[in-house]
């Protein structure tokens, strides 16, 4: 699952960078790519927002590491 969690880094990641252009610029990359709102972007908005979620769990995964 190494693989899932590298992915889901990534998508957060990028997520998290569109964000950071929201916040600085007011300028969403996501809207602009697909469109304000489309099917398509409220379908990457969630994939990313399941993915922050899911990376919750990485969290009591490295707790047990240590």
């Amino acid at each position: 699952m190494k693989w899932f969690d590298n992915t889901a880094l990534t998508i957060v990641i990028i997520g998290a960078v569109n964000w950071l252009l929201v916040g600085i610029f007011r300028f969403d990359l996501v809207a602009f790519l697909f469109g304000n709102l489309s099917w398509l972007s409220r379908i990457i908005y969630t994939i990313v927002g399941l993915c922050g979620l899911y990376l919750i769990s990485l969290y009591g995964r490295i707790n047990r590491l240590d």
